[in-house]
């Protein structure tokens, strides 16, 4: 597809503002990462060969019974099974051996337990071994490099997974009310009239409601899940681009080439999406990444006030609400704040940079 010069001047545009540029190659990194996340940071091998049999424990569930065992799902960080599969073969591990709902426990103190790194030999010697052996240093124990939660949970591990769920669940929560806030926009500038008139009275009564406390006490009434929390968000972040692409409707609508469009008999339909709606999504896509950026910022608030996604699930704003509980473990706060900010300051720069190769005046 050969691009146009109007969009190889607005790719040059984008790429000028390093700040931006950048912050995009970053945030499409550690999104693919996150997307393997099961790879990284994981309780079970990549790989295993047992007895000349090639198996994938990180993607499919194998009984226990097939090591030897008796139980339905096997334990791989389990000694005795560690044992039997290297006596008959080998085990490819992640870099880090814990999920995000693993629960370390040869902790060498109670949990919340710092990361590792910061702790004295004396101290590790207090914990055990993986294979259940007292520990003589710190080189002899696995390593949270980020300490665990007050469950015994690995930080980075759940960091990974939190980050991913919730650019996920931002993506998918920005592209539907983007969708459907276009298509109300759309519908609204481009038949004004009373059409115009009954819609914007019923989306000033709709956006004035007081969304946060309807959605808490949604959440509280319905089992929170990814997407019951989705549906409910959805009903009221779809107005954010009304209004915008309203505007570009009713600019555009009387425009020359919109009257000759209808002198030539094209349907409404046809002139509203293959002749208006590209101008409009000018607007659209310069706000995605603040769009994304606030459904970010509204999961993590709702898991923070502990009406987000079920209890034990990799969260960001749980992660968060355990710091505030635990003041004496500051990694935890001060982890999820990390992410949290860097996460959404490179959407920030992202869309400033996506303004900027839109405006025409900066492009010229």
């Amino acid at each position: 597809m050969k691009l146009t010069p109007i969009t190889m001047r607005r790719l040059r545009a984008f790429a000028s503002n390093r700040r931006g540029f950048w912050a995009l190659w970053l945030f499409l990194i550690a999104f693919i990462l996150s997307l393997g996340a099961e790879f990284i940071a994981n309780d079970r091998p990549i790989l295993a060969w047992y007895k000349g049999e090639l198996l994938f424990p990180a993607l499919q569930n194998y009984p226990e019974e097939k090591f030897g065992g008796f139980l339905a799902e096997t334990d791989y960080r389990d000694p005795v099974i560690q044992k039997e599969i290297e006596t008959n073969g080998w085990m490819l591990w992640p870099p880090i051996r814990y999920s995000y709902n693993t629960h370390n426990l040869s902790l060498p103190t109670p949990a919340p337990a710092p990361p590792t790194w910061t702790l004295t030999d004396a101290q590790c010697a207090k914990g055990k071994t993986f294979a259940g052996g007292p520990a003589k240093n710190c080189q002899d124990i696995e390593w949270n490099w980020l300490g665990t939660d007050d469950q015994g949970r690995d930080v980075v591990a759940r960091l990974i997974y939190g980050f991913r769920i919730s650019v996920l669940f931002g993506l998918l929560l920005a592209s539907i009310s983007s969708v459907v806030g276009v298509s109300a926009g759309a519908v609204q500038g481009y038949f004004g009239g009373w059409t115009d008139l009954l819609m914007q009275r019923f989306i000033e009564i709709w956006s004035s409601l007081p969304s946060l406390y309807l959605l808490i006490i949604l959440s509280a009434i319905v089992t929170p899940s990814f997407f019951v929390l989705l549906g409910i968000l959805l009903a009221f972040s779809w107005v954010n681009l009304v209004h915008v692409v309203r505007a570009e409707f009713l600019r555009a609508r009387n425009f020359d080439y919109v009257r000759a469009a209808r002198a030539l008999g094209l349907s409404n339909r046809k002139i509203m999406v293959k002749h208006v709606l590209p101008n409009a999504m000018v607007a659209t896509l310069t706000f995605l990444p603040f769009i994304l950026s606030a459904s970010i910022t509204t999961l993590t608030s709702l898991d923070f006030l502990g009406f987000g996604l079920p209890p034990g699930s990799p969260s960001l704003g749980e992660l968060l609400l355990q710091g505030k509980s635990n003041l004496q473990a500051p990694w935890l706060g001060l982890s999820g704040f990390a992410v949290i900010a860097v996460t959404l300051s490179l959407l920030v720069f992202i869309g400033e940079a996506l303004r900027d190769a839109y405006d025409p005046r900066k492009t010229v």
